[in-house]
């Protein structure tokens, strides 16, 4: 279900192909099952993907495969830590995080990565319910808020 996740978030064709209200059911059941059968997914996906298209439910492919994600990890005891930088984290800052979020209480950590650019710098870090922030942008949002309390 991961691979698959990863394969709609990498594929435009794909998610055009789920998202496509002109597609015919029939015609996307085919088209998914022959674009998974070539990525060699196995009998148990290609018939689960089947049956949201099939229920007409192939926008919510990508959210379902997440929630479904979330569930797995949550039987297994492990957190999903959502990351916004405005670049890339480099191997051992992804290593430091982790360990502060380990200290932090959160046993087993796993590390899901975005990129978006408007942070300027810092970290976006959403546990759950909790979110630290400590992204220039939302320092910046701080500051103008507090200047024009001042004036």
């Amino acid at each position: 279900m991961e691979a698959l996740g990863r394969l709609i978030d990498e594929s435009a064709d794909l998610r055009t192909l789920l998202d496509s209200p002109l597609i015919d059911v029939n015609t996307a059941g085919r088209a998914l099952r022959e674009v998974l059968e070539g990525q060699g997914f196995g009998k148990i996906v290609l018939d689960f993907a089947g049956v949201v298209v099939a229920n007409r439910r192939a926008r919510a492919l990508r959210n379902i495969v997440a929630a479904f994600a979330a569930l797995v990890a949550d039987k297994r005891g492990v957190v999903v830590a959502e990351v916004e930088s405005a670049h890339p984290l480099t191997e051992l800052q992804e290593q430091q995080l982790r360990a502060r979020l380990i200290e932090a209480g959160y046993g087993r950590v796993n590390i899901v990565k975005r990129i978006d650019p408007s942070l300027l710098g810092g970290l976006v870090v959403k546990v759950g319910a909790r979110l630290y922030d400590t992204s220039l942008k939302s320092r910046l949002q701080r500051l103008q808020y507090a200047m024009k309390g001042a004036a």
